[in-house]
């Protein structure tokens, strides 16, 4: 690695350090979401009064990470400004995550009871600045590792394992410190813990890029933002490919936007949502994710789609049986296990198959795209999921989204049997 590039060679599986590094960016690229998209905001804005619609709006700040394919182009074309000395991927992920933990400090500042305004307006900067920092992770973690599945699956699983830690952190984290510190001091606490992703940056190695853009501003803007639409769009049955990967996490996202009011009406604390919600819920979507790591390349990415969608969209059944037992703390961890877990396990087979599909020529582009896509129906759809709450009782709502996967079910078997996952790369 004397040019600062990396040479992929044939790793020793775990003890790879490229694990470490990507379990770091996994970390950081975690962080940003339960803050100003996620249970973080929600649980604070319904303390602070606001309404079910009100909170199923919150859905639109996150609007960043459904259409980050629109700027990512410029981060695989442009040079990043001022630490360009670290690479053109490490330099960009360096600074943004140093504004990213300007930003989220700043949200932490801001009253939503007193007037929600400022925070969503600082909510939606940090969530542009985390899209643009999950759009160069991305091509990252594609491009340092190399093509072989079970080698981009394991990577995968260290990034899942990295982020759903994060998720953990600044999700159970911040709310256990707001009350010895505050709003303001424990979203200060979630900033800083983004050192971890920017150590991650300064110790990775810079990946080799597999193309050089031409010189012209022409010629540029068709290498970079042209050439890759172009090359999804030759792939057979492109167009049902974008819309399985738009559907397919459409019930998980109705359901996780409620969860949070759907808990404080049956009576669970803010430390319960915490312990059991957050906290054991991540444990055991990380379990989900390293038994999904371990499924993948045994049983192929088709075959693993099948199993993992099934169980993901059967676990939203459980809120139904907890609504039915109430405030019972049993079946709450029952709830939350089971769905953690399915989630976790259809997350890795969901984006190993996502990465098989970008090609290493567009890879920041293609992947922004293709995920870009999976966040549309939170982003969208879910903003009506307050309402449809109100209006269809908790039961009905819950039983909506468990039916909510089945256009996407349909469309991959029916895309598996045309189209399998080996074809699909090619």
């Amino acid at each position: 690695m004397a040019d600062g590039t990396l040479t992929v060679a044939a790793p020793a599986r775990w003890r790879d350090r490229r694990y470490l590094v990507l379990l770091g960016l996994g970390f950081s690229a975690g962080l940003p979401l339960p803050l100003v998209a996620g249970q973080v905001l929600r649980q604070w804005f319904t303390e602070s009064g606001l309404s079910l619609g009100a909170i199923g709006l919150t859905t639109l700040i996150g609007l960043a990470y459904a259409n980050k394919f629109l700027w990512s182009p410029a981060l695989d074309a442009l040079r990043p400004p001022l630490l360009a000395g670290l690479g053109h991927r490490r330099g960009w992920l360096a600074l943004i995550q140093l504004l990213l933990m300007a930003a989220i400090c700043g949200t932490g500042l801001t009253d939503p009871a007193g007037g929600a305004g400022l925070t969503v307006a600082l909510a939606v900067l940090v969530a542009f600045l985390s899209a643009s920092q999950d759009i160069v992770v991305d091509a990252y973690r594609i491009e340092v590792l190399a093509e072989d599945e079970g080698e981009q699956a394991r990577g995968l699983a260290a990034y899942v394992w990295g982020y759903r830690l994060a998720l953990l952190a600044s999700g159970a984290g911040t709310l256990l410190l707001v009350r010895p510190l505050g709003w303001g001091g424990a979203y200060a606490a979630a900033a800083s813990l983004l050192l971890v992703g920017l150590a991650a940056t300064l110790a990775g190695p810079e990946p080799r890029r597999a193309r050089s853009l031409p010189s012209g501003w022409a010629a540029r803007l068709r290498g970079s933002v042209v050439e890759p639409f172009l090359d999804l769009m030759r792939r057979r049955y492109w167009l049902a490919i974008l819309l399985f990967i738009a559907l397919f996490k459409l019930g998980e996202a109705l359901a996780g936007i409620m969860t949070t009011p759907f808990y404080r009406s049956l009576g669970f604390t803010r430390e319960d949502v915490a312990t059991v919600a957050t906290l054991f819920g991540m444990f055991a979507t990380l379990a989900g994710a390293l038994a999904g790591s371990w499924l993948v390349p045994r049983i192929g990415t088709g075959r693993a789609l099948v199993l993992t969608g099934l169980g993901q969209m059967l676990s939203n059944l459980m809120y139904v049986a907890l609504f039915h037992a109430g405030h019972s703390m049993p079946m709450l961890w029952a709830q939350v296990g089971i769905e953690s877990f399915t989630d976790g396990l259809a997350d890795a087979a969901f984006l190993t198959y996502l990465s098989g599909l970008t090609s290493r020529a567009f890879t920041a582009t293609q992947y922004a795209l293709l995920s870009s896509l999976a966040a549309v129906p939170l982003r969208t759809l879910g903003a009506s999921s307050g309402w449809l709450a109100e209006g269809l009782g908790w039961p009905g709502f819950f039983l909506l989204t468990t039916a909510a996967a089945l256009p996407a079910m349909a469309i991959m078997l029916w895309l598996l049997r045309r189209l399998p996952p080996e074809t699909a790369r090619a």
